[in-house]
């Protein structure tokens, strides 16, 4: 609840920072390769950014992961910059279940850097959670990333995105590879989403 109060405090800040908000209706929630909601997901959010780089955000969407929870909510915040030509992007992010009581909820601290389209993201689990490394490139509305997350598996996404009138359309293939974890899953995603 501090989190959010956090955030609705931001909103009312002067006029050089902004706040925006997008809202998603995708055929399956995949996430590092593994499905979240076995099925069709709707899903939003609301971001705030400074001038300085500062930002922070909070975002939703229903999950089914069979064992009660029924609803995932991301808070995040963090600072991006650019250094010599490289992105900087260093942050926290909080992933909350609402009603679950099977301890789901973790937390990561990650950074992202970024050159032209090649982008390496590594998320450092907190308090025991996994860790995760990404590596991702994009030519034009055609994204490619390969990703390990620690115990689970890798995962492989390929992406194209493109406009669907006002609206911002992607088709997404993802395949997981289980290391152990007990899921072994590879599918085709369509979404559409709007900004304000």
């Amino acid at each position: 609840m501090k989190k959010l109060l956090l955030l609705l405090t931001m909103v009312s800040l002067p006029s050089f920072a902004s706040v925006s908000a997008n809202v998603t209706f995708a055929s399956d929630y995949v996430w590092r390769g593994m499905t979240q909601s076995d099925g069709p997901a709707i899903q939003g959010g609301f971001d705030y950014a400074a001038d300085s780089g500062f930002y922070a955000g909070i975002w939703g969407s229903n999950v089914n992961f069979n064992d009660g929870a029924g609803s995932e909510l991301d808070y995040y915040f963090g600072y991006s910059t650019e250094m010599g030509g490289v992105g900087v992007d260093i942050g926290y992010l909080a992933y909350d279940y609402p009603k679950n009581e099977t301890g789901l909820d973790f937390e990561e601290i990650y950074l992202g850097l970024s050159m032209g389209d090649l982008g390496l993201l590594f998320a450092s689990g907190v308090d025991g959670a996994p860790d995760y490394t990404e590596i991702s490139y994009g030519v034009g509305p055609i994204g490619i990333s390969f990703g390990q997350y620690d115990d689970y598996g890798d995962n492989l996404g390929i992406s194209y995105g493109f406009s669907c009138g006002t609206y911002d359309c992607g088709i997404s293939y993802t395949d997981f590879s289980d290391d152990g974890y007990g899921a072994d899953e590879d599918g085709i995603v369509f979404s559409i989403s709007a900004s304000l």
